[in-house]
């Protein structure tokens, strides 16, 4: 199985296909790098080299009870790309893994970077300060975090059948499969990984990093995004960053990368080659 152990001793899984630009995937909480199966097939057909790894407590990784912050995740995906030797890559992410792209270039340096993507992600920052008004209270992810120590298997049946692919909303067809595979990439991971996690990606203040950031970064958000909410999110992150544009999309989810899969890697496709 293809890992890179990290200095303090986390094995990190990894996939690594096809030749070419690199394209690194960093995916959204709690899942793994299954989730970005759409878009590394068709990557990879599309001439590119796409790699994709689970973060630490998360699908094949080692289940460790500490480092679940984004300092040890920007660390991580670091020994990844150290590790492959990547240069000129495009690194795209997720919900958290938008978090974790952005600290992990704005803490170890876009020399080995041509471009990135946030979609639906996380930064500039989730919750609610007096910085950041707009932000969602932390009573909300206090409730994620007790629903994850003690209804983790429920909870994650619960939420991909609502809010993540819009599967709530009045004319949308829920799609069971796609609900299990969610709650299956879930339930690999580790509760004591996932329960930090939530801190993680809600606590977690991207702005500085954001403004550190000068390659191309294209911010992809749906304004119906209800677990990221739009407004809160992708606009201010693309004000931040010195070289980004926002795409918004009308009534996409905040799993469009899964349940709109053929628009989200269109576009992906043009911003590479632009």
């Amino acid at each position: 199985m293809p890992i890179v152990t990290t200095t303090d001793g986390v094995e990190i899984f990894y996939k690594d296909w096809g030749t070419g630009q690199p394209i690194v995937f960093s995916h959204g909480w709690p899942l793994s790098s299954d989730d970005w199966d759409a878009q590394l097939m068709f990557f990879v057909q599309h001439g590119y080299r796409v790699v994709a790894h689970d973060r630490r407590g998360h699908g094949r990784s080692t289940q460790t009870g500490d480092g679940h912050d984004m300092d040890h995740y920007a660390d991580d995906l670091a020994a990844v790309v150290a590790h492959l030797d990547l240069h000129d890559a495009v690194h795209v992410g997720h919900s958290t893994g938008g978090g974790e792209v952005a600290h992990h270039i704005a803490r170890h340096g876009q020399d080995r970077v041509a471009k990135a993507v946030l979609i639906s992600a996380v930064p500039p920052i989730m919750v609610q300060t007096e910085a950041n008004p707009g932000g969602l209270p932390k009573s909300v992810f206090d409730g994620i975090q007790e629903q994850v120590a003690t209804n983790r298997s429920n909870f994650y049946r619960e939420l991909p059948a609502t809010a993540f692919y819009g599967f709530n909303r009045p004319g949308v067809e829920p799609q069971e499969a796609v609900i299990q595979n969610w709650w299956r990439q879930g339930m690999m991971g580790g509760a004591k990984a996932h329960y930090d996690g939530v801190v993680a990606f809600s606590q977690t203040d991207f702005t500085d990093d954001l403004k550190k950031i000068t390659v191309p970064v294209l911010v992809m958000h749906g304004d119906d995004d209800q677990v990221v909410p739009y407004a809160d999110s992708g606009p201010l992150s693309a004000e931040l960053l010195p070289n980004g544009t926002l795409k918004t999309y009308a009534g996409f989810p905040h799993g469009m990368p899964t349940t709109e899969a053929a628009t989200i890697n269109a576009d992906l496709l043009e911003f590479i080659r632009s």
